[in-house]
């Protein structure tokens, strides 16, 4: 019996069958996979060009293959060598681009080694050369994928365009017609020469196998005629060789056109096909054993992958337990349990999504083990084999263990810069040549190489680093290292913070901007908005383009988009673009996005006819069915025409082509009309679509609208499609509402884990974004600026031991959300740990074969609560300790624990050891030595296991237990003492003057900040007892986020007791107590706790219920809290309940009336909250009243407001007004009596606000006239005016008399003024100002007379009074002056000066009065009884200014003396010589004439007389004489006056306080000299003429 088929399929195992060119290829495989450190054992060979590239040079083959198949159909050649070579040329290449094996030539047998691994040593043949005969001739032996380099001269580029044209004519003989292929056998010869040098294959029955590398790197089989072909190469014609070279030129330039078009034309990456990124690896395994096929895929829509054995689908139901198939982080996995000889075969997976199928292969072979063991010893050996021992493919090994040395912690980038993750993979066993396969994934899905991201694996250490880090790459990162079947992996956040904005308060730049939609016509761009808004909201967004292959970037829309979706128009179709996205805020615009992938403005029809590729082998048959072509058919209208989305931007219709419409292409017209009208109107008039889906922009936003469209081809227009439903312009998505309950929790030192309640009804939600707070810095940070999905984050980056508060807010593509509240505040402190060891072991009482131990409750409870205790002791005999042993299996719960057992008058030492969730901590130090005797001591023992909780800022609760040993007698209370820790002993101070029984005490009157110790001592019959151990220290504070036990009252009148803690750990429990004693049994009360929150019931609350109830929340540091009920708040709880069991729906605002501007009149209430089923009835006079024309009734539910309207009051709107509320239960009045004087007023009121209201249609006042005075004194009267124009005229009047106004008024921020200065009585009277312009006139009128006048006096007085300056004192000849200047002084303003408080009695000496705007006081012979406190009151009327000043002591000494100068010097001017009078200035006298002076001389004592003539004394003689006489008159007498006579003179008058000089000039003439001198004058002023 010959072996399985599948069997056979594995020759290619044994080396004799590969010929030299594929070892020599295969050895240079395995060189490079170690240089460039790729798994060497089955994965695909990676390289560093996109997969988007290698997709996109694959379809430029292949259509080129296509093109040429269909030029040349002269080649003959049989049909199935021409469907081999041609099936595995296409295979070859098209695996080859896929994969980047670009820089070296293919084997066209490579295409299987997805099939099958390559292993390192030989395997022979399990096939008979028969059995190798009868293989069928169409399945391809798998091997292993290897390039082979050509040491030749022409380029890898040109290399890859030979191998281009090698397929391209391969299937172009396959495509050939019936008659090439039935050609002569000479031409075949002939042609296969020439394809040969074309890298073509030709397989030949033949006896000999001979391995020839071609030029183009090929594999031929060659037969018989080989030599005979090679002979006919070289003898070929010139003619033939021209003609091949032309062939080969005319090839490589249709090769460069579509190469050249698909630069251009570069794939949309957002939807494509599947593509498998690692490919399933072959397995050989024994028999009994496991084996797991992995693989990964990538594509969008994310493909479905299935499972295939021999191309039949595998079923997991059918034979259960035998496969298990699973799906996990984009790895997908088949798992064949216990492989048997049927298990071998050839599986397949099969990746399908909405853009093709994609298939990988490989083949498991199960062997029978044949060695040493027997089947059943190998059966039984596997089944018992420990979990450690492992095949691999090199035989048995140990397990495999994985661990991450060095590994990347969480790390903090920012955009712009370079990043490095790597970590250190130690594998045990290490086995040479396996090498693990290392993955990388970010937030679950797995990372692929990109310009981005590369990784890098240089065999014991795997990398992964970031080129330019990006807000999309921020998340999860997870490497995961596989082994065989054993796998490990480990995962740190990876953080990345806005790059520093080009603008300050600009928006951060936007992230993962991605293609939704493409066609020929748009491109629905969409993306996530950033976390950072700058400071102000965000107000939109700007979407550049930029056409591939160019660097102009030119922006899409005019105006910001809030939207995070936008169709970008006016795209050429074919052209591919890539995008990016700005945010705006107030500030400015800020830093761009990543760019997107690029994406062609292609219908998907074309795409997909664009990557088609021939789906399965060419049958040898081509049938062409040829169809009449229908010309001149008006297409049909479109179907299913449907709104598939619309913003407040734009609308996207979509709709299907109609199913008449010939063979010529169509364009369509989109028609859109108002909803309530048939005016329809076409959209694209000038530019038809071509696409069956169109975006339109510009419609009103709130507007609603139809469309419809109609088709379009040479033949004329068709009718237009069923209008779609009305569709209202707006976003239909909704801003997602604000996150709630976020809830911070302690996770290590610098991070915390907050979780929050997700948006509620949130449609298309993105995620959420987290910010933190430094409490009390109100300054607010992204914990992240990639959206996280679900309801948990961990914030890292904290600063220990600080405080944070948080919030969240969603986001979709409508916006983000409102914040949610803040949550409380957490410090940030690493999670639970063990508890630290107990201290102080006590020995609380001794019996002869037993003692009691207490010990203080750990320092530190490690984050939760302590669960229980270990004891364990040891005997010391002569002081050498012996070994430990346990006293109790069995955590005990108390501070306290009877160890029994022990040995009589025995030394012992004891240790304790605290537990929590966490573990058991580390043993308390050794204890003193306790010996085991019988106590008689009389009094008390100290009382133990006491505990501090309810620590507040001033006050906490001290808690204890009993003294196990009582004494004599029962203890009858307890004493206890406080002190500040830091105090010395004998500074210990009672709490309590008498014993208290409970066991606790609520300590008050604490001291913030302080810190604090306790102790307790018990007391019996017999005394007090010795203290406990010490509790605390313990600082009093309360906590951030502290929260307290609130009482709540619902609606049926229930009343409750609620807690909620914000800090549990998963394992916290509450704990409800009565005067600190459990609750847990009690009939009158019932507990609910559900997540953090408690409530604690009362059944039927009375006096029994009296007390202090307490919560504890259990597993934390201590928080707890209490509520005091004493018999006060038990009587208000009572009646809250009996109000909640009868509601009434409370009231905020009673029933009012006011009048509004119209005189309108309303009357409204305002309760506290109103449901939407509240209802209210308007009462009038006990009757119910409607609504109509005469009454309008409006009700605002969400404010409480209840309002109704009249128009007018008339006389029978007299009466009370009633409004009647209902809601569900509750129900409520609020009642208005409007009778008599009242009814009048408002009656009165309201046709006053009405004849306001018509006044107010013209120019009117909006403030009348008033007066105020100015800071210069003078009095400015002023109005305000409104409803003003250019022609308003105003006149202003004073007792019916007009006022000239020197200014026009301008009305300048509407106030009209007119300034009065120095205002007095005369300016008393009434002012009138009127407003006047063709729409009326208003007028207003000011009374400045009797009290009114009075008062603008009293304050013009008062700012005089205000102006007053200080005091000064001046000194004059008569005395001193004190005097101040005011702006200018009033009759009205009354002075009063005092002199050391007692007012001046005016006098001649003292008197007072008023200069211009000088006041004084003058104190004429100073002497020193004036010297002191002088002030000066100016009275306004109302009110007294004072001014001060001191004339006293040096101020005094140096005004005296001052005026003792003046005095003296006023003398010496009073008694000075000096000339009264009597003498001229100039004397003209004639010749001869006698001249006789006289004047009056003064002085005292009398002066001397002297008199000078041109400055010469001049003596008396007979010709000039000079008396003086009597001590006051002096002569001065000249006879005969001469001309020598003529000059100046002067009189010298002189005493002991001083001299003067009167200078007089004597003039003396002649006559005729006088005529003459005039007759000369006049003949000189004739002969000027």
């Amino acid at each position: 019996m010959s072996l399985p088929f599948y069997q056979k399929f594995h020759q290619h195992y044994d080396r004799s069958y590969r010929n030299k060119d594929l070892r020599t290829t295969m050895s240079q495989y395995h060189q490079e996979k170690k240089r460039s450190a790729i798994y060497t054992h089955g994965s695909a060979a990676y390289s560093s060009r996109s997969s988007a590239a290698h997709r996109q040079e694959s379809e430029a083959f292949s259509r080129a293959t296509s093109a040429s198949y269909q030029q040349q159909t002269s080649l003959a050649t049989q049909s199935a060598l021409a469907t081999a070579v041609s099936r595995k040329a296409a295979s070859a290449y098209d695996y080859g681009y896929s994969h980047g094996l670009t820089d070296s030539s293919l084997m066209l047998e490579d295409y299987s080694s997805g099939l099958s691994p390559q292993t390192k040593r030989a395997r022979k043949s399990l096939l008979s050369g028969e059995e190798k005969e009868n293989l069928p001739s169409d399945y391809m032996v798998p091997i292993f994928s290897g390039r082979q380099k050509h040491v030749s001269g022409i380029t890898d580029t040109e290399e890859e365009r030979i191998k281009e044209a090698a397929a391209y004519i391969a299937q172009r003989n396959l495509l050939a017609s019936e008659e090439g292929i039935i050609a002569s056998k000479q031409a075949t010869a002939s042609k296969q020469a020439t394809a040969s040098k074309q890298a073509t294959v030709s397989k030949q029955a033949t006896a000999s196998k001979q391995a020839t590398a071609s030029k183009q790197a090929t594999v031929s089989k060659q037969s018989t005629s080989t030599l005979h072909q090679e002979e006919v190469l070289e003898k070929k014609s010139r003619k033939v060789a021209i003609r091949e070279k032309a062939e080969q030129l005319s090839l490589r330039k249709t090769l460069e056109e579509t190469e050249a078009f698909h630069k251009k034309l570069n794939e949309d990456n957002l939807l494509h096909a599947p593509d498998f990124v690692i490919k399933p690896r072959s397995h050989t395994v024994w028999e009994k054993e496991n084996v797991i096929l992995h693989c990964s895929v990538s594509g969008w829509p994310e493909p479905r992958v299935t499972w295939y054995k021999n191309q039949v689908p595998i079923n997991v139901h059918a034979n259960p337990g035998k496969y298990v198939i699973e799906s996990r982080y984009g790895m997908h996995t088949l798992e064949i349990n216990a492989c048997d000889f049927e298990d071998t075969a050839q599986y397949r997976a099969s990746a399908m999504n909405v853009k093709g199928e994609f298939s990988a292969y490989a083949s498991v072979v199960v062997k029978r083990y044949k060695g040493e063991l027997d089947e059943t010893g190998f059966h039984a050996r596997v089944s018992t084999m420990p979990p450690s021992f492992a095949v691999t493919p090199y035989g048995y090994a140990s397990k495999f263990e994985i661990h991450f040395d060095e590994k990347f912690d969480v790390s903090f980038g920012r955009e712009g810069e370079t990043m490095s993750l790597g970590c250190r993979v130690v594998i045990t066993p290490e086995i040479k040549h396996f090498q693990p396969e290392i993955q990388w994934y970010r937030n679950g899905e797995l990372v692929s190489p990109s310009k981005w991201v590369q990784t890098h694996w240089s065999g014991d250490r795997a990398t992964l680093t970031f080129s330019h880090l990006n807000k999309e790459d921020e998340g999860l990162y997870t490497i995961h290292a596989r082994m065989g079947d054993y796998y490990e992996q480990y995962s740190a956040y990876v953080f990345v913070r806005d790059a520093d904005a080009e603008i300050e308060g600009a928006p951060a730049s936007p992230l993962d901007v991605v293609c939704l939609e493409a066609n020929k016509d748009y491109i629905i761009i969409s993306w996530k908005q950033p976390a950072v808004d700058g400071g102000s909201p965000i107000l939109g967004y700007f979407i550049d383009k930029c056409e591939v292959g160019t660097d102009s970037w030119s922006q899409c829309n005019d105006t910001p988009v809030k939207f995070a979706r936008f169709p970008v128009t006016g795209l050429i179709e074919g052209r591919s673009y890539i995008f990016r996205v700005r945010a705006v805020n107030k500030t400015g615009i800020g830093l761009p996005s990543r760019v997107s992938e690029p994406v062609a403005a292609l219908d998907p029809a074309e795409k997909a006819r664009l990557k088609s590729r021939p789906s399965a082998p060419w049958t040898g048959q081509i049938i062409v069915t040829e169809e009449e072509p229908t010309e001149g058919i008006i297409p049909g209208p479109p179907t299913d025409l449907s709104v598939t989305e619309a913003t407040r931007s734009y609308v996207v219709l979509s709709w299907k082509p109609p199913r008449q419409r010939g063979h010529e292409g169509i364009l369509y017209f989109v028609e859109k009309c108002d909803a309530e009208t048939e005016n329809w109107q076409r959209v694209n008039t000038e530019l038809p679509v071509k696409s069956p889906r169109f975006a339109l922009f510009d419609l009103a936003e709130g507007k609603s609208y139809r469309f419809r469209v109609r088709c379009s081809n040479s033949a004329g227009v068709g009718e237009p499609s069923e209008a779609t439903d009305v569709t209202v312009v707006g976003d239909k998505l909704d801003i997602p509402k604000a996150p709630g309950n976020v809830i911070p929790s302690r996770n290590t030192d610098t991070s915390v884990v907050v979780t929050w309640e997700e948006s509620k009804d949130a449609k298309e939600l993105v995620g959420y974004y987290i910010e933190s707070s430094v409490v009390g810095s109100g300054k607010w940070e992204p914990c992240n600026n990639n959206p996280v999905k679900g309801s948990r984050f961990t914030c890292h980056g904290l600063t220990t031991g600080q405080s944070y508060i948080f919030r969240v807010r969603a986001v979709n593509a409508a916006g983000l959300s409102e914040y949610s509240q803040n949550s409380e505040a957490i410090e940030v402190k690493a999670a639970i740990a063990a508890p630290s060891p107990p201290c102080d072991i006590t020995c609380l009482e001794s019996f002869h074969d037993s003692m009691v131990l207490g010990w203080k409750q750990p320092d530190k409870t490690g984050g939760a609560e302590i669960t229980g205790y270990y004891v364990n002791y040891r005997e010391v005999i002569d002081g050498v300790p012996g070994r430990w042993r346990e006293a109790n299996i069995k955590a005990v719960s108390d501070e306290a624990y009877k160890i029994s057992n022990l040995k009589e008058n025995m030394v012992y030492q004891f240790q304790v050891a605290a537990m929590n969730i966490a573990g058991l901590g580390v043993p308390s130090a050794v204890s003193e030595c306790f010996k085991c005797e019988e106590w008689t001591i009389a009094v008390p023992g100290p009382p133990h296991s006491l505990k501090y909780s309810e620590v507040r800022k001033t006050s906490l609760v001290l808690q204890w237990k009993p003294p196990v040993h009582s004494g004599r007698t029962p203890v009858t209370g307890y004493f206890v003492d406080m002190k500040e820790a830091s105090a010395k002993e004998d500074q210990w101070r009672g709490l309590n003057e008498a014993a208290i029984k409970n066991n606790y005490l609520r300590v008050q009157g604490l001291k913030e900040g302080e810190s604090y110790v306790f102790r307790v001592r018990a007391i019996n019959l017999t005394g007090v007892g010795k203290p406990s151990d010490l509790a605390g220290p313990v600082v009093a504070e309360t906590r951030p986020g502290t929260k307290e036990v609130v009482v709540s009252v619902d609606d049926d009148g229930i009343i409750s007791l609620n807690f909620e803690c914000d800090q549990m750990a998963p394992n916290s429990e509450f704990t409800w107590s009565k005067d600190y004693v459990s609750t847990e049994d009690s009939p009158r009360l019932e507990v609910e706790s559900k997540g953090n929150k408690t409530k604690m019931t009362f059944k039927d609350l009375g006096t029994e219920d009296l007390g202090i109830y307490s919560c504890d929340v259990t597993n934390t540091d201590g928080i707890a809290s209490s509520y005091l009920i004493d018999e006060e708040e038990l009587k208000r709880l009572l009646a809250l309940s009996q109000e909640h069991k009868f509601p009434t729906v409370p009231v905020k605002s009673e029933l009012a009336v006011e009048i509004l501007e119209k005189g309108q009149v309303r009357f409204w209430m305002q309760a506290e909250k109103l449901s939407g089923n509240a209802k209210v009835n308007y009462i009038f006079n006990d009757k119910e009243i409607f609504e109509g024309p005469k009454y309008k009734m409006h009700i605002d539910r969400n404010t409480g407001i209840i309002e109704m309207f009249m128009e007018k009051l008339q006389d029978e709107d007299e009466g009370t007004y009633t409004f009647q509320l209902q809601d569900g239960r509750a129900t409520g009045h609020s009642t208005l009596v409007l009778i008599g004087d009242v009814y009048k007023k408002l009656q009165k009121e309201a046709e006053f606000q009405r004849q306001e209201w018509i006044r107010k249609q013209g120019p009117h006042f909006a403030e009348y006239l008033s007066w105020e005075v100015t800071g210069e004194c003078n009095v400015l009267l002023k109005c305000k005016v409104a409803n003003i124009k250019k022609e308003t005229h105003i006149v202003w009047y004073k007792d019916e008399r007009e006022i000239s106004v020197d200014e026009k008024h301008d009305f300048k921020d509407g106030i009209c003024t007119l300034l009065i200065t120095e205002f007095s009585k005369k300016d008393a009277g009434i002012y009138e100002v009127i407003l006047k312009d063709d729409r009326g006139k208003d007028k207003s009128r000011l009374k400045l007379v009797d009290e009114a006048f009075k008062d603008l006096m009293s304050e013009v007085c008062k700012m005089i009074a205000l102006s007053a300056t200080d005091l000064k004192i001046q000194s004059t000849a008569e005395g001193i002056r004190l005097y101040s200047f005011v702006t200018y002084y009033l009759e009205d303003l009354k002075v009063n000066w005092s002199h050391n408080g007692t007012a001046i009695k005016y006098s001649d000496r003292v008197k007072t009065g008023v200069t211009g705007e000088q006041i004084w006081l003058q104190i004429n012979e100073p002497t020193p009884n004036d010297k002191g406190k002088y002030v000066m009151e100016l009275f306004d009327g109302k009110t007294g200014h004072q001014k001060t000043v001191d004339l006293s002591g040096q101020a005094y000494d140096e005004a005296f003396a001052e005026f003792q100068r003046l005095k003296q010097a006023a003398i010496a001017e009073k008694n000075r010589a000096r000339v009264v009078g009597g003498l001229p200035d100039v004397v003209t006298i004639q010749e001869g004439k006698a001249l006789n002076l006289t004047c009056i001389v003064w002085g005292d004592p009398t002066p001397e007389v002297s008199w000078l003539k041109n400055e010469r004394p001049l003596a008396s003689d007979d010709h000039c004489n000079l008396k003086f006489e009597a001590g006051k008159t002096a002569y001065f007498t000249i006879s005969g006056v001469s001309t020598a006579d003529s000059g100046k003179y002067g009189l010298v008058v002189k005493n002991k306080y001083g001299s003067e000089i009167s200078d007089f000039t004597v003039s003396v003439f002649i006559p005729e000299e006088e005529a003459r001198i005039a007759t000369a004058e006049a003949q000189k002023g004739s002969k000027s003429k």
